[in-house]
């Protein structure tokens, strides 16, 4: 199989390169800037450097497509939000070449955290009491209503924003910096205890075929996971296969939940939060042979994490044991001498010494805000809810249709 892992940036994207390459297949990369750290894996056959999806989305879907015609590629493997404009734009993609994802109808509807909250409903998967507002004056009064509350943007990612008032991230956000507007609702929800529990599958027509869930061991800045570690998934499975059972039924793709767990540790009580309808760092805790059968469909039991398992973003835990020493430091020296790293054993270094590219680059997009560092490290690829230039009639009136369908 030759395939094209896009938006190589991330470290899943890194991993799924050196998990499929290492098994035999030919794997090219591409992300909006030389220095994404997939784009140097040893594991490559070659790497392409494209204009940006989300602010020249005729000019990626163009380079994309050489691209393809080029290395004969069969197979595209978005692993970002770049997923909504190759699926809007799937039918000016080269013949022959399998767009691994969903359709643009369903991928809408899970990435759209207010269509998400009715679709898990219909699906029977729990969720908390979710309150869609569209102004300013109804998130203050839904807000007011819990004592606790927590609430986000209905596109939003990365735990980047958050406006609560419990928990480590309370007051991080002003309400008044916060205007939701019909194009760009919020939810509101109350605050639910518990730790948060990260689902990620791969599902091939209709059937999830690999799955892990897992914790976040650690947190950079109380929100984007860099240690990780697998947990039992009897019930995240379930759920996530009923979620599946609600989209057409040949959904083939990689999909990741947010779940929270206010059970107990002998009895988990899950409630979920949110969908990514793309890979997360779950796929680390997979075994190369396992990913690459899930992707190709060729198990007949569905391969699942082994609970236990653990694995760390090295560099990212150091950095952020320097952000607070006094709190973190202890569990960095001890993650360090026992927990694995995501590169250890694939003797692919070279890659992660790109790490600060990235942050160059969400360094130049955010004009060097650091605090809007981590919201700006993706920005260039993330896709808000609005019409994608080229996209099908069909396709625009199903996004009218998610947006209708919030309340």
């Amino acid at each position: 199989m030759r395939v094209l892992v896009t938006s190589s940036r991330n470290t899943f994207a890194l991993d799924l390169i050196r998990k499929l390459g290492s098994v035999g297949h030919t794997v090219f990369a591409s992300d909006t800037y030389d220095g994404a750290v997939g784009n140097h894996s040893r594991f490559l056959a070659g790497h392409l450097v494209t204009p940006s999806p989300r602010f020249e989305t005729d000019a990626f879907i163009a380079a994309v497509s050489d691209y393809v015609r080029a290395h004969d590629i069969d197979v595209i493997l978005p692993t970002f939000e770049e997923v909504f404009y190759l699926a809007a734009r799937v039918a000016d993609l080269p013949d022959g070449v399998e767009l691994y994802a969903g359709s643009f109808a369903d991928l809408a509807r899970l990435h759209d955290k207010a269509s998400f909250q009715r679709l898990a409903q219909e699906a029977g998967v729990p969720i908390p009491e979710t309150v869609v507002v569209t102004s300013p004056d109804e998130l203050r009064a839904a807000i007011d209503s819990f004592p606790r509350y927590f609430a986000r943007a209905a596109f939003s990612r990365g735990g980047v924003g958050l406006l609560t008032n419990t928990g480590p991230l309370a007051g991080k956000v002003p309400v008044e910096d916060c205007v939701p507007t019909p194009e760009q609702p919020w939810l509101v929800q109350p605050f639910v205890d518990g730790p948060m529990v990260c689902t990620y599958s791969v599902v091939v027509d209709g059937r999830v075929t690999a799955h892990t869930t897992y914790k976040a061991a650690e947190q950079w800045a109380h929100s984007t996971a860099i240690a990780f570690i697998a947990v039992d998934s009897t019930d995240t499975l379930r759920y996530t296969q009923q979620l599946v059972d609600t989209l057409d039924p040949g959904f083939t793709g990689q999909i990741s939940f947010d779940f929270v767990d206010h059970g107990t540790e002998v009895t988990p009580d899950y409630k979920i939060i949110e969908c990514n309808p793309r890979p997360t760092n779950g796929v680390i805790l997979l075994e190369a042979e396992d990913v690459s059968r899930a992707i190709e469909g060729a198990v007949d039991q569905t391969v699942v994490a082994v609970p236990g398992t653990e694995r760390q973003i090295t560099l990212a835990v150091l950095a952020d044991a320097f952000t607070e020493p006094l709190k973190h430091l202890p569990t960095t020296l001890h993650d360090l001498l026992h927990v694995r790293d995501v590169g250890a054993g694939w003797w692919d270094g070279a890659a992660m010494l790109w790490s600060p590219a990235t942050l160059v680059h969400g360094a130049k997009i955010s004009h060097g805000d650091r605090k809007e560092m981590l919201a700006a490290l993706g920005d260039d690829i993330v896709w808000n809810g609005e019409p994608i230039e080229g996209m099908r009639e069909a396709d625009a009136a199903a996004l009218e249709s998610v947006h209708a369908g919030r309340v």
